[in-house]
């Protein structure tokens, strides 16, 4: 996993007023950590210290739930807003970014089940018109293993611009729009480039096939059959609904220092299937352990997300390494050899991560309230617990 980043801790006074201005907080005075250890087998001190210190300049806040065989250790450390510096809320919801995914996968691997969708079958198939006469046929298995050739939409605009219009509405079907008219990237099946426009069609053809909306199908089949009572989709809405902890993002100065913005209000409605959904860690918790227990997706189909392309994961033959990414999935092999099934999920205030070994001995959910949640590397509190689960 990614090294960790280092940042130097800004000082001065909090003044943090709800998605309003720059604030710059003093992070001398920490939230208690409320930690619940059951039965022995984890490494609790290397958790306990992978929570400490909160809020400090990576993270205000971490929430976290460990399961398995070895042991099962819940937490909740830092701040719910740093203008009050109040404990935060344990079981609050929080933007879950890309750990969407998992829930669309899931969603056309049961159509497929159901016998509605061919994976081998072009997507052209069920959305005619959608790509121009450019692409090839391209696969609705390759838009799972994010391998379509079909390009991002566009380049992430600077931070000014994105803050500025981070209450706008943007359809995602412009969004893919706006990439099918790039042209292919590659001819499908070719390479691996992870994205959100594969999961985007994906949302479009679950609503295509099933003639719903994408986020009650979601409900429909997912949440309401697992209690998962706090997860939802909040389209336009720039609010995330019920208990949650403020979400910021470190922004750095003309002259070096650190400032920190509340992002916790923000449309995201352009995420459509590949990351607007809003959860909780115990919701995340009862997908992951459902959906590797063959409880969400039929086994045959399930396989799809434990399968990884043999193919390069860029275009630049120099920097390629392999594929990762199965259905909605990643796979990630620790020093020790202990193989990891996970997906992150990055949006601005909050980190998110659900992982597991394929049989469900270790497991780790965990939002963390990252002050760089779309930066590159792993935020270290992140690190701290992956290792302390998982191992190096």
């Amino acid at each position: 996993m990614p090294g960790t980043r280092t940042a130097a801790v800004a000082t001065a006074l909090v003044a943090a007023l709800c998605a309003g201005p720059l604030v710059v907080p003093s992070f001398a005075a920490s939230g208690t950590a409320k930690v619940t250890a059951e039965r022995d087998g984890l490494d609790r001190p290397a958790l306990r210290a992978a929570v400490a210190g909160l809020p400090h300049a990576d993270a205000t806040a971490a929430l976290v739930r460990v399961g398995g065989e070895h042991g099962v250790w819940r937490a909740g450390a830092g701040v719910r807003d740093l203008a009050t510096g109040r404990d935060a809320i344990r079981d609050g919801r929080f933007r879950a970014g890309s750990t969407t995914k998992v829930v669309t996968s899931a969603l056309v691997l049961q159509l497929a089940a159901e016998g509605r969708v061919d994976l081998d079958a072009p997507v052209q198939d069920y959305l005619p018109g959608l790509l121009t006469p450019e692409f090839k046929p391209v696969a609705v298995r390759q838009l799972l293993n994010c391998t379509s050739g079909i390009r991002s939409a566009w380049a992430e605009s600077p931070w000014d611009e994105l803050y500025a219009g981070r209450l706008d509405t943007v359809d995602h079907r412009k969004v893919v729009a706006a990439a099918v008219a790039q042209g292919p990237a590659h001819d499908p099946g070719e390479v691996q480039l992870y994205s959100n426009i594969h999961y985007t069609i994906l949302g479009m053809l679950i609503e295509k096939v099933t003639g719903r909306d994408y986020a009650r199908e979601a409900q429909r089949r997912i949440f309401r059959p697992l209690g998962m009572d706090d997860t939802y989709f909040p389209g336009a809405d720039p609010r995330i609904r019920g208990p949650h902890n403020r979400g910021y993002q470190k922004v750095r100065q003309p002259d070096g220092t650190a400032e920190y913005v509340d992002v916790t209000r923000w449309n995201q409605y352009d995420r459509f299937a590949a990351g607007d959904m809003i959860s909780t860690t115990a919701d995340l918790e009862r997908l992951l352990t459902a959906l590797f227990k063959g409880k969400v997706v039929p086994r045959p189909q399930l396989e799809e997300m434990f399968t990884v392309p043999d193919v390069p994961n860029s275009l630049d033959p120099a920097r390629a390494g392999r594929a990762s990414m199965g259905a909605g999935l990643q796979r990630y092999v620790t020093a020790g050899g202990t193989e990891v099934w996970l997906k992150t999920g990055g949006r601005y205030g909050y980190h998110t991560l659900v992982a597991g070994t394929r049989d469900l001995s270790r497991t780790l959910v965990y939002s963390i309230g990252s002050t760089d949640a779309k930066g590159e590397g792993m935020n270290r509190v992140g690190e701290g617990l992956a290792v302390a689960v998982f191992g190096r």
